[in-house]
C-alpha cells in the first residue's frame, strides 16, 4: 500500500511540474521573446550560472517588459528555461 502510494505522490507531482514549465512556455513567448530569442539561453558566454541567479535573472526580466506575474508565474517561466535550456534543476 506505501508503494502504491509512493508511485501515485510521483506521478502527480510530476505532472504538476509539467503543467508549470507548459504556463511557463506560453508566458515566457507572449513576455520574454519581445526582447530576445532562445540565444541568450544557449550562448556560450551566458551568465545565468545556476537556479537563483535564473530566479533573479527572470523576475528582473518581468519588471523590465512591465509583465503583470505572481512569483508563481516567475518560477513557471525560470521552470520551463531550466527544463528547456539550463538543467539546473530546483
Amino acid at each position: 500500500m506505501k508503494q502504491l502510494a509512493l508511485i501515485f505522490i510521483l506521478f502527480s507531482t510530476s505532472s504538476v511540474v509539467i503543467a508549470d514549465a507548459n504556463k511557463g512556455k506560453k508566458l515566457h513567448d507572449e513576455h520574454c521573446t519581445k526582447c530576445h530569442g532562445s540565444e541568450v539561453y544557449t550562448r556560450k558566454d551566458r551568465f545565468i550560472a545556476n537556479r537563483a541567479a535564473l530566479d533573479k535573472q527572470v523576475k528582473r526580466c518581468q519588471l523590465n517588459v512591465g509583465a503583470q506575474w505572481f512569483d508563481e508565474d516567475a518560477g513557471d517561466v525560470a521552470d520551463y528555461l531550466d527544463q528547456s535550456f539550463y538543467h539546473f534543476g530546483k
